[in-house]
């Protein structure tokens, strides 16, 4: 049984021999994850001979994406169009980053943005992978008046409050390789406060490496790691953990292997 399952990586920022040498490893399975409205064609030409790689489809609030929202969901759309269906498995990311955008002009064009992903969502009945950074009251507040959406809260990057209140709108929450830094108390004990069928587990790679590869590019092989330290926080076996996110994994997003 193929153990480990990244809910969150970023294949086409990797080199190529690395991605296709991921399940040589303990990989069980990667989520391939969208960050601009013309990518999916790519990542799917790329990584499709993968079986064990899906893909989501989504815009990353930047600058350029949010001012002219209309426009790159209209070009997002074209390209979820023409994707095999049976890959296509999450809307996202997508979501509010108020690290990155604080004028209010950009924070107009974000939540546009974010709510036109949630609209395709619940349209084509597909999971949405939440992208939130210091913006928890107001992410909140946007996905409570999309009931019929859930999704996951990617890389989860705040404290118990804010988990639970998103856990009461329905949403898993996943957790990085920040998770493992020392500075991570408050996700540490977020971590903890989960429910089991309510968990998952990403890289986020090319981006926050845990410790001990910290500084360098994450690739999905590095996630043993979180594994590793998340099993130990909720005193479970590494092997219970990595079954339930298979579990987790195929009941949100129907990946299942």
């Amino acid at each position: 049984m193929f153990r480990f399952i990244d809910t969150h990586a970023h294949l086409s920022k990797l080199p190529r021999g690395t991605v296709g040498a991921l399940f040589d490893a303990d990989i069980g399975g990667i989520i391939d994850v969208g960050t601009n409205a013309t990518d999916l064609s790519d990542r799917i030409a790329a990584f499709r001979a993968l079986d064990r790689v899906r893909f989501s489809a989504g815009i990353w609030p930047s600058t350029e994406a949010i001012a002219e929202p209309m426009e790159q969901m209209r070009l997002l759309e074209q390209h979820i169009t023409a994707a095999p269906p049976e890959l296509l498995v999450a809307i996202g990311e997508c979501g509010l980053d108020h690290h990155h955008n604080t004028e209010d002009a950009n924070l107009a064009g974000e939540r546009e943005l974010l709510e036109l992903h949630l609209h395709v969502a619940q349209r084509l009945n597909l999971p949405i992978i939440i992208h939130t950074r210091e913006a928890a009251d107001e992410t909140r507040s946007i996905l409570a008046q999309y009931p019929a959406v859930h999704g996951v809260i990617h890389c989860f990057s705040y404290d118990v409050s804010a988990a639970r209140a998103f856990l009461n709108l329905g949403y898993y929450i996943s957790f990085a390789g920040n998770l493992t830094y020392k500075s991570a108390q408050g996700l540490r004990e977020a971590l903890c406060f989960i429910p089991d069928d309510r968990l998952l587990l990403e890289t986020d790679s090319p981006f926050l490496a845990p410790v001990p590869f910290r500084g360098k590019d994450a690739t999905p092989a590095m996630i043993v790691e979180t594994y590793k330290l998340a099993a130990e926080l909720r005193n479970s076996s590494v092997e219970d953990l990595a079954d339930t996110i298979r579990a987790n994994s195929a009941a949100l997003f129907g990946f299942r292997l």
